[in-house]
C-alpha cells in the first residue's frame, strides 16, 4: 500500500532541550497508525509539526507526496489534514450545527470570518452535510444546543464530526480519549472504527493501550524525541526496548 504520509529526519530543539531527534516514520494511506511513548517524549511536538504550529529544524514532511513543512497551517488543512485536539477546540457559544458547518466554509472558502450579517444557515447543502455527520456521530438530537452545555465526550464527537465534514485524507488525533469515562472512551472506539469505514487514514496519539489495541495497524514507540520501535500491536507488546521505555524510566 503507498505511503501517505513520510516523515524524514525531523529535528526541533527548545534552547538547550532537544524535543525530536531524527525522526523518521511512514504512514500508509488508509492505516490506523498509533503514536505511543512515555509522557515528554516529544509526541505532540511531533503532531504540531505536521500541521504547521511549530516549525523543524531540519527535515522533510510529505504527505500525499506534496511538501508539509513551511506551510501556513490552514494551507496543510486544505492539503487534507485534520487534527483532534487533546482539549476539544470548538466555539463553545455556538450551537453544535454551527460549530459544524463553520469548518466546512473555511475549507471551501480558504478562510472564514463570521458575519452578523450572513447566517450560517444561509448555507442549504453545508447544513444538510453537517446534519448527516452529526447523526454518524451521535449527536443529531443536540444540533441546535449551544456547546458550552456539552459533556467532555460529546465536545470530542463534536470535534470529530467539524473534522469530518471536511473530507479529510488524513485525521491526527492527539489522546482522543483523555478525560474520558470508560463508557465514553468505548463509544470513542466504536466512532472511530465507524471512521475507518469512510477509508481516511488515521494517526492516533494515545496513553490508553486499550484504545491503542482496538484500533491500531501498526504501532511506532517514541521516546526521548526519537522512534525506538515500530511493528504490529502483538510485536509492540513483547519489545523489551518498549517495556524499558515505560517501566525503566524514559522521561524525555
Amino acid at each position: 500500500m503507498a505511503a501517505i504520509l513520510e516523515i524524514h529526519d525531523v529535528n526541533k530543539s527548545f534552547g538547550g532541550l532537544r524535543a525530536l531527534w531524527e525522526v523518521n516514520l511512514t504512514v500508509e494511506e488508509g492505516a490506523v497508525h498509533a503514536i505511543i511513548g512515555p509522557n515528554g517524549a516529544g509526541k505532540s511536538t511531533l503532531l504540531n509539526c505536521l500541521v504547521g504550529r511549530l516549525k523543524p529544524d531540519t527535515g522533510t514532511v510529505l504527505f500525499a507526496g506534496q511538501p508539509v513543512l513551511g506551510r501556513e497551517p490552514y494551507e496543510i488543512n486544505q492539503m487534507g489534514i485534520a487534527r483532534v485536539f487533546q482539549t476539544p477546540e470548538i466555539f463553545e457559544d455556538l450551537t453544535l450545527l454551527d460549530n459544524v458547518v463553520i469548518p466546512a466554509m473555511a475549507k471551501h472558502d480558504g478562510a472564514f470570518r463570521f458575519s452578523p450579517w450572513q447566517r450560517v444557515s444561509a448555507r442549504k447543502e453545508l447544513i444538510e452535510e453537517a446534519e448527516h455527520i452529526l447523526e454518524d456521530v451521535g449527536l443529531i438530537e443536540q444540533r441546535n444546543v449551544v456547546c458550552s452545555s456539552l459533556s467532555r465526550g460529546d465536545k470530542r464527537r463534536l470535534e470529530l464530526a467539524m473534522c469530518l465534514i471536511q473530507h479529510p485524507k488524513l485525521l491526527l488525533l492527539d489522546e482522543p480519549t483523555a478525560g474520558m469515562s470508560r463508557a465514553d472512551t468505548n463509544n470513542t472506539i466504536e466512532l472511530l472504527k465507524k471512521i475507518g469505514e469512510r477509508g481516511i487514514t488515521k494517526v492516533i496519539i494515545e496513553h490508553d493501550m486499550h484504545v491503542v489495541f482496538s484500533l491500531a495497524h501498526r504501532i511506532s514507540v517514541l521516546a526521548r524525541g526519537t522512534f525506538i520501535a515500530e511493528g504490529t500491536p502483538e510485536e509492540i507488546k513483547g519489545d523489551p526496548k518498549v517495556q524499558e521505555a515505560y517501566l525503566g524510566g524514559a522521561h524525555a
